[in-house]
């Protein structure tokens, strides 16, 4: 029997070492397979990871955090809170129903999804009113629970905390947006208690309650609805031990304060790692007789953990809260980071031993729990400290040229000598396109064949002329439908990239790659975070080949498609010895030099996505300026030596760019395209209140994460949207996003709709003047 130690695990991937539950779930939706064989699937994942962290030795195992899609649309299930546009007639909510709301279907479109605070997961936002009727719809969490105690291991089951449910809501269309979402509090705690009673019933003694909101920028209005949330549910918590989990910041004075004085509340979990100066807090004023779940093993990176530094850590707080009430955690759940290090093949030894994915972290937190019990691995512990000095000393790391650029960069604020507008002017006379010119975003659908060119490729079972042969046929077919469609600015359709940043990173030094370090990033869609461990510059160029071949086969416009630097940076897993600014003003450099040499090449369009900007934004907002200002100047640094005629564009995606639309304007990018029509047109609320934009502009006019076909007309309709508050000669007509994950039977005549509502909006246009 193996003896457990204090040790905490938040979370841990969903996806399966490789991808068993991404696959299990797209052959049910193609309707390949049946819901047995996805919940087959589903519980072998389930119970390997029970296992895994059973045989480890980690003694508080989370269940239900597992998930089909979401955990926050598991919440909106467990709580009944369905749109009516879904036709839900009550009862256990299904899978037909389930992934309606996260995917739409024929006839409905999803629901929003935006970011999970600053990751690159995300989740549904639930919609929510004064006339939802709030029901226990999904017993999830208790059958996972029994389904885990059946197993043999006795886990802690894991709820989204009724307040952060409610922070993280929307009021839903046709509700004020003044509307308090927190006022539904006493409408859904009821649900909480019947699930809570459940689970005591079925034998749990630990709970756990995600309450990550805590961690924001809130007021004490939004303070008390914890104190009053908890409050109310004390009596039925009673019996159990309760955790309260926050997570990827710092806590404020004022929320340390309420979240210790919770009622009904055991033990607190606090991420030590990005919330370093909660310690102070901790060792200031912790409550007598409380567990500390100390979150010191990093759940964001694959850095192995510095052991040494971490058990110091570990050290200090046992003599605050007590030896007996100091639990070893991760910072967050292992959602974030891939799965097992085991898988890597072809990491080389020297990288491969500074790292640790999520099965490599249950071990760390076992041996930290082990040395902080006087059962230290010194054996283990030599290793660590070794792989620390090795990564600290290896001449890989650094590159003196790079540093020497980057350090130059100083002084400069990057901007390109003309005004946008002077720009657009020049770019029209050049590129002579119709008002409202439509485009796509980059990729087009990714077929079974392309990715078997590329795997066959990889693996050296076809020739390089078979393979540009192959991509040269790809890129002519996509130009094609293109023409066919009567789109105005063309893409090539990427298809030699099978990820937008891990494609860059393979060509720029700096950066490792993994064969299996998935991680889910909504759903079944799951990337491959490349690894930056050193300076980076780019060796040589990088796309120019495949976008002059792609311009080669058309008069009309073809854009060169690039990933931007702070894109690059929050998609990678960044080294964590160095300002995460200096990294990124290193692969400006890179790009920048890449934008030159397409713009040498007679590419006269060129997109520099910058993705993921808004994602990296700090949680607190007294970060938000510093983290802004450096961002920003990265993407400005990539473009400042182009000509006024090279139209520069960015793209956008699944993010609350509002409050930073005055960021966005200083990237001073001739055209932007960005998500819009998922999130009820959100973004155009910005202009609606007298924000002026003067480059051009291209609001998504559908949503591509979802099969559904928009019509012509609603497509038109949206559009008249956009011109009700933006000029004529600034509105392209763009869809949300890339089209890489749709199939062709749906792209195909979703963009022919867009091209026909533009047409029409057009004709509309010029019988008024």
């Amino acid at each position: 029997m193996i003896q457990k130690m204090a040790s905490h695990i938040v979370g841990y991937p969903r996806m399966g070492p490789k991808r068993e539950l991404k696959f299990a779930l797209e052959s049910f939706w193609d309707k390949k397979s049946s819901a047995e064989d996805l919940q087959k699937v589903a519980a072998d994942l389930r119970s390997s990871i029970w296992k895994q962290m059973s045989d480890a030795g980690i003694k508080y195992i989370p269940s239900n955090t597992f998930s089909y899609y979401d955990q926050v649309l598991d919440a909106t299930s467990m709580l009944g809170a369905v749109p009516p546009r879904y036709g839900w007639n009550g009862g256990e909510i299904g899978f037909d129903t389930y992934f309606s709301m996260a995917r739409g279907n024929a006839s409905v479109p999803a629901m929003e999804m935006t970011k999970w605070f600053d990751t690159n997961y995300h989740f549904i936002v639930p919609e929510l009113g004064p006339d939802v009727n709030f029901s226990y719809a999904s017993h999830k969490a208790v059958d996972e629970y029994k389904e885990a105690k059946a197993l043999g291991v006795n886990t802690v089951p894991v709820l989204i905390g009724p307040v952060s449910y409610l922070l993280l809501s929307k009021p839903a269309k046709g509700v004020e947006k003044t509307f308090s979402l927190l006022s539904l509090l006493p409408k859904i705690l009821p649900i909480y208690k019947e699930v809570i009673s459940e689970l005591k019933a079925a034998g749990a003694s630990w709970i756990q309650f995600d309450e990550p909101t805590l961690v924001l920028d809130l007021d004490s209005h939004k303070l008390q609805a914890f104190t009053a949330a908890y409050d109310d549910l004390e009596s039925t918590l009673s019996g159990l031990n309760v955790l309260i989990e926050t997570y990827f910041a710092d806590l404020t004075a004022e929320a340390y304060k309420t979240l210790i004085g919770l009622k009904g509340v055991t033990a607190y979990g606090l991420d030590l790692v990005r919330g370093a100066q909660t310690l102070d807090l901790v060792k200031s004023n912790f409550p007598k007789g409380k567990y500390l779940f100390a979150g010191v093993v990093d759940g964001r990176n694959i850095w192995a953990n510095d052991l040494a530094a971490s058990l110091s850590t570990l050290k200090e707080l046992e003599a605050v809260v007590g030896k007996e009430n100091l639990v070893v955690s991760t910072s967050c759940s292992l959602l974030h980071t891939a799965v097992d290090l085991l898988n890597e093949t072809k990491l080389d030894d020297e990288i491969k031993s500074w790292l640790a994915f999520a099965a490599q972290k249950v071990v760390e937190v076992d041996a930290l729990a082990k040395a902080l019990a006087g059962q230290k691995d010194e054996a283990f512990f030599s290793a660590n400290a070794a792989a620390q000095a090795s990564r600290k000393s290896s001449p890989r790391v650094t590159n003196a040229a790079v540093q020497k650029a980057a350090a130059a960069l100083k002084g400069s604020d990057h901007r390109r000598a003309t005004n946008v507008s002077a720009r657009l002017d020049a770019q029209q006379k050049k590129l002579n396109l119709p008002i409202l010119p439509t485009t796509t975003i980059g990729s087009f659908p990714q077929t079974l064949e392309l990715r078997r060119v590329r795997r066959e490729f990889k693996a050296n079972k076809i020739s390089e002329d078979d393979y540009i042969k192959a991509i040269k046929e790809e890129i002519k077919k996509v130009v094609d439908l293109q023409e066919e469609l009567d789109i105005d600015v063309l893409v090539h359709g990427e298809p030699e990239r099978n990820d937008m940043v891990e494609y860059f990173g393979e060509q720029l030094s700096g950066f490792a790659f993994t064969v299996n370090g998935w991680v889910q990033s909504y759903g079944s869609r799951c990337v491959k975070p490349p690894i930056i461990y050193g300076d980076v510059s780019r060796p040589k160029p990088m796309t120019v080949f495949w976008s002059s071949t792609a311009q080669s086969m058309t008069a009309r416009p073809m854009k060169g498609m690039l990933t931007g630097p702070v894109t690059i940076l929050n998609w990678s897993f960044v080294r964590n010895d160095q300002p995460r600014f200096e990294t990124c003003y290193q692969i400006a450099l890179a790009i920048k030099d890449e934008v030159e040499d397409l713009e040498k090449a007679g590419i006269n369009v060129i997109q520099i996505d910058e993705a993921a900007l808004r994602e990296g934004l700090p949680l607190r907002k007294s970060e938000h300026a510093f983290y802004l200002k450096w961002a920003v100047h990265s993407f400005r640094i990539t473009n400042c030596g182009v000509q006024d005629t090279t139209q520069i564009h960015t793209h956008m995606c699944y993010s609350n760019f509002n409050d930073i639309i005055h960021s966005i304007i200083d990237m001073d990018a001739d055209v932007i395209t960005i998500e819009n029509s998922r999130s009820d047109e959100k973004l155009l609320s910005v202009f609606r209140e007298g924000v002026k934009y003067g480059a051009g502009i291209g609001p998504g006019v559908y949503d591509i994460h979802s099969p559904r076909i928009p019509s012509t007309e609603e497509i038109a309709d949206r559009i008249n949207k956009m011109l009700a508050v933006l000029e004529t000669n600034i509105l392209w007509v763009n869809p949300d996003c890339g089209l890489k994950t749709r199939k062709y039977a749906e792209v195909k005549p979703a963009l022919n709709n867009m091209v026909a509502a533009a047409k029409l909006l057009r004709t509309q246009l010029a019988s008024a003047k």
